[in-house]
Order: structure tokens, then sequence, then C-alpha cells
């Protein structure tokens, strides 16, 4: 098992602030905030990504919507306790921030740089759900542990397609996976049973790379996915 936990959880994202800085919480005296962050895609489109910021990390200059910045961190979770139920909130935690003004937009389009990359070393805490779209696409739903410090995990929801998908179909619950891929947002629709639709906002990693932990070379399983491209 894979104790670095810096190892085990890291995203880089390249993007533009889109919103205000808003406070969410304190710990021992630390101000933390939360802004949203437009990630592009090689597509033209953009993953709009919440980021989350200590006070302390903006020391010289603050968080406005346009600046260019390069955050590297993890991908985190936490429960959010609502009447009734608990939601899975997903965010950034940011460890260092780079603001980039003077930049050429063309960096931040992803066409000269890594834009958003996430590198996971989990366990499977659910059974991967395999399915098929209508055309026929493989695509696999992958619920990823990775343990952070303090004795906590992060629980990661994942996207794998392809030959990726088909390769973790069996595995059971609480097989060690490294997966490579990007964040990306998905707006979808939630209907409730008085009939009223809101909508929201989902966030996972695509993975582009997959593979088992703690194998020698030469038995170590690697799956590549033959349609990654069509995801981004």
């Amino acid at each position: 098992m894979n104790t670095n936990y810096d190892d085990n959880n890291h995203i880089i994202l390249l993007g533009k602030v889109t919103s205000e800085k808003r406070f969410t919480h304190e710990i021992y005296g630390e101000k933390f905030f939360v802004f949203d962050l437009s990630v592009p895609r090689l597509s033209g489109s953009a993953d709009v990504i919440p980021v989350t910021i200590s006070e302390r990390l903006l020391t010289n200059q603050d968080i406005e919507i346009g600046n260019k910045l390069e955050i590297e961190g993890q991908f985190r979770s936490y429960n959010s306790y609502m009447p009734g139920r608990n939601k899975l909130v997903l965010t950034v935690f940011t460890k260092d921030i780079r603001f980039l003004e003077n930049q050429e937009d063309e960096i931040i389009a992803g066409k000269d740089v890594i834009s958003n990359e996430v590198t996971l070393d989990g366990f499977l805490c659910k059974k991967p759900i395999y399915r098929k779209t209508p055309f026929g696409r493989e695509i696999a739903d992958i619920l990823l542990a990775v343990n952070r410090g303090y004795n906590k995990s992060d629980y990661i929801p994942c996207i794998a397609w392809g030959r990726n998908a088909r390769f973790c179909e069996n595995m059971p619950v609480g097989t060690e996976v490294k997966i490579v891929g990007r964040v990306q947002s998905r707006a979808y629709e939630k209907k409730y049973e008085d009939g009223t639709v809101e909508n929201k906002v989902a966030y996972e990693v695509s993975v582009s790379s997959l593979e088992l932990a703690n194998k020698n070379d030469d038995e170590k399983e690697h799956a590549e996915a033959d349609e990654n491209k069509e995801a981004i």
C-alpha cells in the first residue's frame, strides 16, 4: 500500500477563474475559500471545477474573475450533511498556486502543456458498474477510496471507457488500482417525486489509463482506453 499521500492523489489544473471566491470554513484560525475554475478541453468546451484554497496561499495576490491560474493539489471529497440525507461534495484542494496573467491563451487552452491531469492510487469500494450505451459504447462507473493523512479517505467517482471499462468490470471490491485521467464536470437534471426538476452538476474522473497496483513489471496488467479521445 502506498503511504505517500501526495503520490496517492495528485492533480494539476490550468484555467480561468469564473466566480468570486466564497468563504467555506475555518480550521484553527485558518480560513478556506472556494471558487470556480474553467478548464478547457481539447474539443473546445470546458469543465468548470470547484477549487478550495487557504487564505495563507493568497498573501501576495487575491483571486479575481478572469485570473489565469495553475493549481496543484489533490481531488478531495467530503460529506455535506443535509436534512434527511448526506451529499458527497468534490473539490480540488489547493497545495500550490501560480498566477499566469502574462501567459498566452494558447497555454491555457492546453495546446502546449497539460491543463487537466489527476493521478489516483486507491481501492475499489464498490463493484464497478459496467454497461453499454445505445450506440454500443462500453462504460464502467467506479468509486475509488483514496487514502489521505490522519486516517481519512477521499471517495472519488470515476468513469472508464472502452477496454478500460471491460478490464475493470469483474474486479472485486478492495482491488487496488492506479488511475490517470482528468476531472470533468457534467450537467444533469434531477427529477423529484413532486414533479419538480433541479439542474445539478456532477464531478468525476474520466479515466485515460488504469492498471492494477502492487504488481511486478512482468505481471502488471494494463489497459489503455482506445476510445478516450471521444470523451474529451
